[in-house]
């Protein structure tokens, strides 16, 4: 596992200053485009989440619609967009939320959910965890059985986990 972690580590992209100054940004891109780092995400984020029971995997925009799509095929489940508003052209529910360079708000379309489904939310990074937090109580809107959170990155010294509330199993590939 260590060596799995470090080859995916060793091909993350670190763009400095990025949106903002002082913003250290993390560009998993250049783990989508290696074949081999693209599988390796795709195997261990399904190791991660085969015996769960997932009904719906819910990405959030636009990063997060890059492996949710591939591990909902894999889990065989559906795939549920969150996004950015006036993006969902049906009906819709909203959360807004503080993030470390602004304030924003995500949207979700208010019958993509069940009380029967057991949801995977997935995106690229945990920082400070607002968008995150935010989709998470977006999707308890709509009482789900359970909810996980998984993300490929989670910068541990910004202390976004905590956020969360602890019924709420949070887990990321990749700790830095």
């Amino acid at each position: 596992m260590k060596e799995k972690k470090e080859l995916l580590l060793a091909n993350l992209r670190n763009i400095p200053d990025f949106p903002i100054p002082g913003v250290q940004f993390k560009d998993v891109t250049t783990l989508f485009k290696n074949p081999e780092c693209l599988q390796l995400l795709s195997d261990m984020m399904y190791e991660m989440y085969k015996d769960k029971g997932i009904t719906k995997v819910v990405g959030i925009e636009s990063r997060g619609f890059i492996m949710g799509p591939i591990l909902a095929t894999r889990l065989n489940a559906g795939f549920v967009p969150i996004r950015k508003p006036g993006k969902l052209p049906a009906d819709t529910i909203e959360e807004s939320y503080s993030k470390e360079y602004g304030t924003d708000s995500v949207q979700m379309h208010k019958d993509a959910l069940t009380e029967e489904d057991v949801v995977l939310l997935h995106d690229d990074l945990l920082a400070t965890g607002g968008t995150m937090v935010a989709a998470c109580k977006l999707v308890e809107k709509l009482n789900p059985k359970k909810v996980y959170v998984n993300f490929i990155i989670e910068l541990s010294d910004l202390k976004g986990k905590e956020l969360f509330d602890k019924d709420v199993d949070v887990e990321s590939i990749l700790v830095i």
